[in-house]
């Protein structure tokens, strides 16, 4: 009998192969694997596209500008200070948001659209 899948949240969540659980699901920051290291999952059809970086674009965005807003109104710092302020805080959430929300997708496809990943 075949190995249940690994939970969706824990895929996203440690960026693991949707199947297993186990073995890295990315090459490099953003780039999927061609296969799973542990169970040889072929991962090259799947197919996230930019979905995850287009809900991490529109959830951050409203987050920081609501931020933003906030600390101009409570603060009024001068604008150099949001200039600053916000690439630094922006950039790097948006890079730790992608990974997680990319290999959720994969994840969820790997679970509901099996057959379109060659399955």
């Amino acid at each position: 009998m075949a190995e249940p899948a690994a939970s969706v949240l824990h895929a996203a969540l440690a960026c693991r192969c949707p199947r297993c659980g186990k073995g890295a699901l990315f090459r490099n920051l953003l780039e999927v694997r061609d296969s799973c290291e542990v169970c040889g999952l072929d991962l090259r059809a799947n197919d996230a596209g930019d979905g995850a970086i287009v809900g991490v674009i529109l959830v951050l965005g409203a987050i920081v500008v609501a931020l933003a807003f906030w600390v101009e109104f409570h603060f009024a710092p001068p604008l150099w200070v949001h200039a600053v302020l916000w690439p630094l805080v922006t950039i790097p959430l948006a890079i730790l948001l992608m990974r997680p929300a990319k290999a959720a997708l994969v994840a969820l496809q790997f679970r509901h659209r099996a057959s379109e990943m060659g399955l």
